[in-house]
């Protein structure tokens, strides 16, 4: 099932709101995302982040969802035939681990809800040399790391891989525990004073969710 882009623009950015734990994380983030997208790419952008309660219909209409939190996850009925819904009809989902930390509440609830709805073995390690790695800017060495991984709050590990949920070859369901939220949750200005900007694997993550024709023309 194609999915149809919001109104004139090339792209636009859901949040999920679920029920059960602190979706609203790293407000700043999404913005952020959103900046590089305008300042790396000739797409046009809707530059206003969409929260959407994941019980509602509404978000069957988004080709591009975040989700985020550190606390518990435990969809409802609703949420949970939604989010199998998005998967299934051809969305991507983005979701990030505030906690990076792979035996964290975060971690194993989400998986957990992952291993009902999809089956124990749905959610697996991508290699690095994924497609993703390689969308837009180059990543030879996998999912770059963030500041957050050794900051002494979480695992005290750096995930060299990131985890996904594929169907028919593409990836539909993209999951972190490196806390890639926090890494990008500042001011977009601040970008300036960064050697090296870090959100740019984020352009890449939204330009192959894009490439996999999940839009309709």
């Amino acid at each position: 099932m194609a999915l149809s882009r919001s109104s004139n623009t090339d792209f636009f950015f859901t949040r999920i709101q679920y029920e059960s734990g602190n979706w609203y994380v790293d407000e700043r983030m999404p913005a952020n995302l959103l900046n590089s997208l305008v300042e790396y790419t000739t797409l046009s952008i809707d530059q206003e982040e969409k929260v959407i309660p994941l019980s509602s219909n509404k978000i069957l209409s988004s080709p591009f969802c975040y989700m985020s939190g550190h606390r518990l996850v435990e969809f409802s009925n609703k949420e949970r035939e939604n989010f199998e819904k998005l998967v299934y009809n051809g969305s991507f989902i983005f979701v990030d681990d505030c906690n990076h930390d792979i035996d964290g509440l975060f971690a194993k609830s989400f998986e957990a809800q992952m291993a009902e709805i999809f089956g124990p073995d749905a959610l697996r390690k991508i290699p690095n040399d994924h497609p993703i790695y390689s969308s837009f800017f180059e990543f030879e060495d996998g999912p770059p790391t963030t500041s957050f991984e050794l900051n002494g709050w979480g695992d005290d590990l750096v995930h060299d891989y990131l985890k996904a949920i594929e169907i028919d070859g593409e990836i539909r369901v993209l999951y972190s525990n490196k806390d890639y939220g926090c890494e990008w949750d500042y001011d977009y200005r601040n970008k300036r004073w960064l050697a090296r900007d870090n959100t740019k694997f984020g352009v890449n993550i939204v330009m192959y969710a894009m490439n996999k024709n999940m839009y309709s023309t």
